[in-house]
């Protein structure tokens, strides 16, 4: 082995002992902001492209949503942007088409855009129930039997 190999062993040994950095995993966080303007829309960008681990940032004003791509912490980001001096929350909506019921009275929101309706984790409202589901398979347009039930 000689002092070659026991170099070796002790470096592996050395390095072996240094605390390894947990990786970040990479995030997209959204946010309900709301925006008026242009300037306001520019003000939460910079706010928001400042977070360490951004990678970039979307803002649409027409939706009052942002965007945040990278290696970032949801808390950090929402911090940022209520540096901003605006009313901020995690994006709240899932598209209508995930929800069974979108016209119930906790997930359904005028203010929410096209498409879109509040998150819920109510399983009744969420999902279809087995009676549900088989009226809904029965008059499918899919089901080649459908004419002769209607």
């Amino acid at each position: 082995m000689g002092v070659v190999g026991t170099l070796k062993y002790l470096s592996e040994k050395l390095s072996n002992n240094k605390k390894k950095k947990k990786k970040k995993q990479f995030n997209t966080v959204s946010l309900k902001i709301r925006m008026d303007c242009e300037g306001c829309a520019l003000k939460v960008k910079n706010a928001l492209s400042g977070v360490k681990g951004a990678k970039s940032v979307d803002v649409d004003m027409k939706q009052h949503k942002a965007t945040v791509y990278g290696c970032v912490e949801a808390k950090k980001v929402m911090e940022a942007a209520k540096s901003t001096g605006k009313k901020v929350e995690l994006w709240p909506y899932v598209p209508y088409t995930t929800i069974a019921h979108p016209y119930v009275a906790g997930v359904y929101d005028k203010k929410a855009p096209p498409n879109f309706v509040r998150a819920t984790n109510d399983p009744a409202v969420g999902a279809l129930n087995p009676v549900e589901e088989q009226y809904g398979l029965m008059f499918n347009d899919e089901n080649p039997n459908a004419r002769s039930i209607m």
